[in-house]
């Protein structure tokens, strides 16, 4: 199990990096989103969207991934 330090530090070790992030968008819906990690804060992190979007950018909170209501990937 991990803790919200070890996932701020995971996402600190990826910044600027491609990523796509999967979050619950409701029962049984879930919307896919990827861009570029560009900040981490103390409790959330923030991913500057893709052109296509209709946001710029969209952030997380570390307790979405501890939850798994966001599952991120990174771009190898």
């Amino acid at each position: 199990m991990s803790t919200l330090e070890d996932i701020k530090s995971r996402l600190d070790a990826h910044l600027g990096e491609s990523v796509t992030v999967v979050s619950q968008a409701g029962r049984k819906k879930f919307t896919e989103r990827s861009g570029i990690l560009s900040s981490t804060f103390p409790s959330l992190f923030v991913v500057e969207l893709d052109e296509e979007a209709n946001f710029e950018r969209a952030s997380y909170s570390y307790t979405d991934i501890l939850t798994n209501n966001v599952d991120i990937t990174f771009a190898d």
